[in-house]
């Protein structure tokens, strides 16, 4: 499901929010991540051995809530988390992805890209994407 163009452009306009996702005993497990439309969802970056990605690899089912500063007007997404890292995408594909969702997220180009491409790679990070299934919300 393809973001409809007005939550995309909320999406754009708000980049903080709260991902839920599943523990191994079925609690839920609260992150706040900083975020931006990318592909057909809603992107961030993460380290490996975060518990969020260890629990997103294990069930990739989750809700992204994302909100204006004052709380009035949200976006929840519910779907499931698609991950690209080292091991599963070309290291050309993954450097110019990492890139998107840095733009997207800070609105800004990094002052030094090879410098940022290094980082990414030495933090062993990983982009995840949460393509929803339902999204709802009162900035919908």
């Amino acid at each position: 499901m393809a973001l409809e163009a007005n939550v995309e452009a909320f999406m754009k306009d708000n980049t903080f929010a709260v991902l839920s996702a599943f523990r191994k005993n079925g609690a839920a497990q609260l992150s706040v991540v900083n975020t931006g439309p990318f592909r057909d969802g809603v992107a961030f970056t993460t380290t490996s051995g975060r518990a969020k990605l260890n629990n997103l690899r294990r069930d990739p089912r989750c809700s992204l809530m994302v909100s204006q500063s004052d709380w009035r007007d949200y976006v929840v997404l519910e779907g499931r988390a698609t991950i690209m890292d080292a091991d599963n995408t070309d290291a050309d594909e993954l450097r110019e992805a990492f890139r998107e969702v840095f733009r997207v997220a800070s609105h800004s180009e990094h002052p030094n890209w090879p410098e940022y491409d290094q980082a990414m790679r030495d933090d062993n990070r990983a982009i995840v994407i949460v393509v929803p299934d339902h999204v709802y919300g009162t900035a919908v």
